[in-house]
């Protein structure tokens, strides 16, 4: 068995940092052009490039904090301001990059979908600090390994229905659920804060 609680807190914590309607105006983007068969492959080899990337960093992340002396309350406080700042750019609607920076012979799957689009720097800092969090948790690498797999399929289906999703909901739709993405993960960022300094206090 595992936690239930923690499995939703990271899920939803990684579902709003990942932000998959986000994602759709922007793999629509990337894959112009595209047939809906190379659609479809650059979908699922964005899906899981980025859990690799999320994956590597769940197992060794906290080895590398170790090795640089960095605690879990320093962490969760570097990782909560981090999250702030994505929030922030939600609410502001400032993540889309420029298409066409991309060079043409560079896989859009890997890069700019795979990373830092998908398995960007508040995703990976999100992991290591529920990775920490996982050890003090019944069943919480579980419930953290399930809450990871869950969200890249969540991401690799938003990506490969695509086109339908976007034909359903419209642009005003994906701007709507990013604005509200950005206030719940602004809420997140600070509560990651909170329970840091208080641990802090706890221990001083």
């Amino acid at each position: 068995m595992f936690d239930v609680r923690f499995f939703v807190e990271a899920f939803v914590t990684m579902f709003v940092i990942m932000d998959p309607p986000g994602v759709i105006p922007l793999f629509l983007a990337y894959t112009g052009g595209r047939t809906p068969a190379e659609r479809r492959r650059i979908a699922w080899q964005a899906a899981v490039t980025a859990f690799c990337l999320i994956v590597v960093f769940a197992v060794f992340g906290q080895a590398i904090l170790r090795y640089l002396h960095v605690e879990v309350a320093a962490m969760q406080i570097a990782g909560g301001l981090l999250l702030l700042l994505v929030a922030l750019e939600l609410l502001r609607g400032t993540t889309e990059p420029q298409a066409g920076s991309v060079k043409s012979n560079v896989n859009v799957a890997l890069v700019p979908l795979g990373t830092p689009l998908l398995a960007g720097p508040g995703a990976i800092v999100a992991t290591i600090v529920f990775a920490q969090q996982a050890e003090t948790v019944n069943g919480g690498i579980l419930a953290l390994g399930l809450a990871i797999a869950s969200v890249h399929v969540v991401l690799w289906l938003f990506m490969r229905f695509s086109v339908s999703i976007i034909r359903v909901i419209k642009e005003n739709g994906v701007e709507l659920v990013t604005r509200i993405a950005g206030l719940l993960l602004a809420a997140l960022a600070v509560q990651l804060i909170i329970t840091a300094i208080r641990a802090l206090v706890a221990e001083a």
